[in-house]
């Protein structure tokens, strides 16, 4: 049997929607089915203006804006019985932007802490200001590990950042398995039967490049009259606070400034893990045409490969290594041509496309939840000293 550990989990949570919400349920999960003794309580990261009804995992609450209750969470943890602190980091959760400063709220978290800390870096940023870089150092130093999500990230951090790499863990982003099913079976069901498809799932938002895959439809369709894109997915709440649906109007615009009402699907729902996998299976190609090239994690890519699909991406942190070695193709930020290009070839060539899809698969068995739980279940053990038995 083995010794009990206690970890205080720091992160968005569901109902939350929110793409680290989603992998903390995901890892936490992995990480007690791997190791039963484990047991996981959550501090959650409201939103500025939303409070969210939680379960009772939920032990504690902060508040994005707002430092000081990073501090009294930091206090409250070293009074609770905890034996490890995990904290998934992306910066907009943590902090914000005061001109060309960025200002750090989990600075007075870190000092008032006297739990063992473990920081997963959802978001390694390759041109930092001096505010980023010493944000980014301050919560290295303090962390007995750091968890990145591919190789590049890890690099980062020492050329970039100047953190000792022994304590910096490359950890792949995790993904549900899913058990392959007839795709013509699926299109049928799904009113896509004789469809070549192209799919996007994920939270929309400006940065994910949708528009361009849009344009690209054009020449896909001249090529392909079957071809049908499905963008899948509701717009990313952030983006609805700000900005409400201007994003999504803009592209249904383009769609029918295009003609392409015929071969552009808008599937506007935040779906369950069954549905988002009957999409997946369904799709030819599965393309995310994102515009950041700093993104070193994508669980969206991550699904896409354990479904084993034929991948098209920008060259994006994360798409960069995963797709390497002919587990998929990579095109150039912004580049519609590219785009249309590598879909109709992948149309046009069955052989190929299967090709890719085997090595995808293959990939993503080494990404499955319950491998990534039982490699951080043990270095959560490692950094505390209590080890399994």
């Amino acid at each position: 049997m083995n010794p009990r550990l206690t970890l205080a989990w720091i992160s968005t949570w569901q109902p939350r929607r929110c793409g680290i919400a989603t992998f903390s349920a995901d890892l936490t999960c992995a990480v007690q089915q791997a190791d039963t003794a484990i047991a996981v309580r959550v501090a959650a990261i409201d939103g500025t203006h939303t409070v969210y009804p939680y379960g009772p995992e939920v032990h504690w609450r902060v508040y994005q804006g707002r430092p000081e209750s990073f501090r009294r969470l930091a206090n409250e943890l070293s009074r609770a019985d905890v034996d490890l602190v995990s904290l998934q980091h992306e910066f907009s959760l943590y902090g914000g932007w005061e001109g060309a400063t960025w200002s750090d709220h989990i600075a007075p978290f870190l000092a008032a802490l006297d739990r063992p800390l473990v920081s997963t870096l959802h978001t390694v940023l390759s041109n930092s200001s001096p505010s980023v870089l010493g944000a980014v150092r301050r919560l290295a130093n303090r962390s007995q590990a750091v968890i990145v999500m591919t190789e590049f990230a890890r690099q980062l951090l020492a050329d970039t950042y100047r953190i000792d790499t022994a304590k910096v863990h490359v950890v792949k982003h995790g993904a549900r398995a899913v058990k392959r099913s007839e795709r013509r079976a699926l299109k049928d069901r799904m009113g896509l039967g004789g469809r070549f498809v192209i799919s996007t799932f994920g939270f929309l938002s400006q940065h994910k490049g949708i528009h361009v895959m849009i344009q690209a439809m054009r020449s896909v369709v001249s090529r392909q009259p079957n071809a049908m894109y499905l963008i899948i997915g509701v717009t990313h709440p952030d983006a609805v606070a700000q900005e409400g649906e201007t994003y999504r109007d803009r592209l249904r615009d383009l769609v029918h400034r295009y003609g392409l009402q015929e071969n552009v699907r808008f599937v506007n729902r935040f779906l369950t893990d069954r549905e988002i996998a009957a999409y997946l299976l369904a799709s030819d190609v599965y393309v995310t045409p994102y515009l950041d090239p700093d993104q070193v994690s994508s669980g969206t890519l991550a699904s896409a490969l354990s479904a084993g699909k034929a991948v098209v991406s920008t060259r994006y942190v994360h798409a960069a290594e995963a797709l390497d070695d002919g587990r998929g193709i990579l095109v150039d930020f912004d580049d519609p041509g590219q785009l249309a290009e590598s879909v109709i070839e992948l149309a046009e060539s069955a052989d190929h496309r299967r090709e890719l899809e085997q090595r995808a698969y293959q990939y993503g068995r080494t990404t499955s939840w319950p491998l990534i739980g039982t490699k951080m279940a043990a270095l959560y053990r490692a950094v505390t000293g209590c080890r399994a038995t």
